[in-house]
């Protein structure tokens, strides 16, 4: 079943393009992810690996295998044979015609080629003026990996000259963590329950935190990641993204468009980030890694508060945070609602959590509710109490990101891309503190990063994770 209901009249794409198929990237997630296609039968194309190693087509078939492996993949020898039988490569630099002239030799005669761009930003519009140049973009769809641009006026320019060779239908901005589970299943649990909507709003919720915490650090990333940061990594994109499934309205309908205008216009409706409300930090030791200048002041940690002005959510604060070396590893978003207007038998319950929706991403995909009850015995005193699944029903059992949103790019649906106008909007809303901001902040490695971060939620309870205030004297 499509994940949109619009008809499926678009022409599937009839070979897949790798550009970087090299590099990291399309090690650990890129071929993992088409091999996976391949044992369910939902490839069926020929692939091409473009890369500027001098590599032989065994040597392609051969880093295809050890990334399979490498990615504890279960081994299916046959889907893997398949796979290679229709793997090629082609080698060059990218900015040599002649590369572009071997891979058109190469697609033979494809009329809807797919090109996944797993390659450096700067290396974008390069690479889709020689796809043009080499008479490859006719009926062609790009696959744009993240950071589309490094801030508004960039991805302005990245835009136009995309444009100049391929239409928007044809360009898929992938933000990976759209496909988990979890942030697909987030539509379901609003816009399906009479018990969850009325009160997805700004009359009964108090805030919105979002975190994206890694425990550990850069590892041997650092060129790559001090040259970007933790607001550009992933909060401009994944972050916000989350912003704008939590905050949409239900769409009129179910159709790709529908659902994106939406996405679209909570982004609009955010204000832009001002400095006073963003936080920056830094692990101690991330001066240490390979690749990290001496003196640098790259962010491994970023949270700011977002506000939203808009009927539902006026008001109500979105915290947004993600670092690298904190004190665990997840991704999840709390929905916290408001105290009664009266709390009978609570003396004192500032120590006591609000009622809340969690939903958690990563490691694990479930959705918790938490709310108060009454401790067992003769006294009134509150107790809390959390529903959710048990630990067995919150795997993932579905396709894994990368391998659900090529497939999908393939067939042409834009349902889990992010538009150009989505993008732009995200990019002006952290314009300001790209630049204007204070130096990061040290913290220590394992901790929940800079304590100035605590400052951002004071008047709204504390972050998910933090240990709870003490209560207070009774009166």
């Amino acid at each position: 079943m499509p994940l949109s209901s619009e008809p499926q009249d678009k022409p599937r794409s009839d070979l897949l393009v790798m550009f970087g198929a090299s590099g990291d990237l399309a090690r650990k997630k890129l071929f993992p992810a088409i091999y996976r296609l391949e044992c369910r039968h939902r490839l069926g194309i020929p692939v091409i690996g473009v890369a500027r190693e001098d590599w032989s087509d065994a040597d392609l078939h051969e880093h295809c295998r050890s990334s399979i492996a490498d990615a504890g993949e279960d081994w299916d020898q046959a889907a893997f044979d398949r796979l290679i039988a229709r793997m090629t490569y082609v080698g060059g630099d990218y900015n040599d015609p002649t590369t572009f002239e071997r891979l058109r030799g190469a697609a033979g005669l494809t009329r809807h080629p797919i090109f996944h761009f797993a390659i450096p930003p700067s290396m974008f519009a390069t690479v889709a003026d020689g796809i043009h140049a080499g008479g490859l973009a006719e009926g062609a769809r790009l696959i744009i990996e993240k950071p589309f641009g490094r801030d508004h006026a960039s991805a302005v320019a990245l835009n136009t000259t995309l444009h100049e060779k391929f239409p928007e239908s044809a360009i898929f901005r992938i933000d990976h963590f759209v496909g988990k589970e979890a942030l697909r299943s987030l539509l379901v649990t609003r816009f399906a329950n009479a018990i969850a909507e009325p009160l997805w709003n700004r009359t009964y919720v108090s805030s919105v935190k979002i975190t994206m915490a890694e425990a550990f650090g850069v590892e041997d990333r650092g060129s790559f990641y001090d040259s970007v940061g933790a607001l550009r990594d992933v909060v401009q994109n994944h972050l916000l993204q989350m912003v704008a499934l939590l905050g949409m309205e239900q769409p009129v309908n179910e159709h790709s468009k529908a659902l994106r205008d939406e996405k679209a216009k909570v982004l609009e409706a955010c204000r832009v980030v001002e400095p006073e409300h963003f936080v920056r930090g830094q692990y101690a030791g991330y001066l240490d890694v390979a690749g990290v200048r001496p003196d640098s002041d790259t962010e491994t940690y970023a949270a700011f508060r977002l506000d939203i002005d808009s009927p539902r959510w006026s008001g109500v604060p979105f915290f947004l945070r993600a670092g690298k070396a904190l004190a665990e590893t997840v991704t999840e978003m709390t929905i916290e609602f408001k105290s009664p207007p009266r709390p009978l038998w609570l003396r004192d319950h500032s120590h006591l959590p609000h009622n809340s929706i969690r939903i958690e991403a990563k490691p694990e995909n479930f959705a918790a509710i938490t709310w108060l009850h009454k401790e067992p015995g003769e006294t009134m005193m509150p107790d809390v109490i959390t529903l959710a699944p048990p630990p067995e029903e919150r795997l993932d059992t579905g396709p894994e990101p990368y391998e659900l949103l090529i497939e999908e790019a393939m067939k042409g649906d834009p349902t889990l891309f992010a538009r150009e106008d989505s993008v732009l909007e995200s990019w002006r809303i952290v314009e300001r503190i790209l630049t204007d901001h204070e130096p990061v902040e040290r913290y220590a490695q394992g901790s929940w990063g800079p304590s100035s971060a605590r400052r951002l939620t004071q008047h709204h309870g504390r972050w998910p994770g933090e240990p709870p205030a003490p209560p207070g004297p009774m009166p």
